[in-house]
């Protein structure tokens, strides 16, 4: 029996942004040899303020939601020729009906915005919600249109602490560098891992050392897990930076095409724990941004 092939399935509303989206999967999609789902929520009003009031509207919206998931099939297939297209209308509000559709993919795709003058809190109630909760990678597509269109040929991933610090065994690598080497090669690009590292004081020249050694120490462990794991070789340059793990992601993502990190999930509830850095990441990152299950 052949291997399942999961899609790459992209959130559509009829706006600019999700144009953007819809741009970005159908490539993933193409880079990766999968189909594309495109999927339209009938009830994505209810994140804009506008719920259709009587029956009589509702004929109309149908016809609306066809057309929006008409128009994107035909992008899609104009954008990436060989692709395959699948579309769904959904009777759900956005967030239920990506994360069904997440249940069997290989990565969601939203954009920043939606359309309307609720559109700059899309992202907070349907990206957020979707990156907090999806059981795949969620791929946020924002930013400068140069790294939006891949014009830097480098993907970006933050490596965290170690989950256990007297750990010295080797370990396999985190689903968020698995998945950014993957991009990197489907790319032809690079891949830049970034670590951030604080000391405690400006006077502590030996801790600041320490810092800086065990920082270059976890980069290695950690690309080095997915060499040893049989994942193809991309040129990787290895970046510890000393500040705030906000910043050094935030300015990383101004010279790449995608910045990976990872949501570890919460044991024993549902969901994932974003944490600062990644909703920073989210909501300022210079290119788009993907997050990463993690167990």
């Amino acid at each position: 029996m052949g291997t399942v092939e999961l899609p790459v399935v992209v959130g559509v509303d009829g706006s600019d942004a999700a144009s953007d989206a819809l741009d970005w999967a159908a490539e993933a999609a193409g880079r990766r040899g999968l189909p594309l789902r495109i999927v339209h929520a009938s009830l994505w009003e209810r994140y804009e303020g506008y719920v259709p009031g009587t029956a009589a509207d509702r004929p109309a919206e149908r016809l609306h939601s066809e057309a929006v998931l008409a128009t994107a099939a035909e992008r899609a297939g104009r954008r990436v020729p060989a692709l395959k297209v699948m579309t769904d209308l959904a009777a759900d509000d956005a967030v239920t009906a990506l994360l069904r559709a997440g249940q069997s993919a290989e990565a969601l795709v939203v954009g920043s915005r939606g359309r309307g003058e609720f559109a700059s809190l899309l992202l907070g109630s349907v990206g957020l919600g979707i990156a907090a909760r999806a059981q795949c990678p969620v791929v946020v597509v924002r930013g400068r249109p140069e790294n939006v269109h891949g014009g830097t040929n480098r993907v970006v991933v933050g490596i965290a602490e170690r989950e256990r610090p007297g750990e010295q065994e080797p370990t396999p690598p985190s689903a968020a560098v698995a998945f950014a080497l993957r991009e990197a090669r489907l790319r032809g690009g690079e891949l830049v891992a970034v670590h951030a590292w604080r000391c405690a004081g400006p006077e502590d020249h030996g801790a600041r050392e320490d810092h800086a050694r065990r920082a270059a120490e976890l980069l290695d462990e950690a690309l080095g897990g997915a060499t040893a794991a049989g994942l193809a070789p991309v040129p990787v340059a290895h970046r510890p930076v000393e500040g705030s793990a906000r910043k050094a992601l935030l300015d990383a993502s101004a010279h790449a095409d995608l910045l990976v990190v990872g949501a570890r999930r919460r044991q024993g509830h549902f969901g994932m724990q974003l944490g600062l850095v990644n909703h920073a990441v989210l909501h300022h990152a210079k290119c788009p941004a993907a997050v990463v299950p993690v167990s």
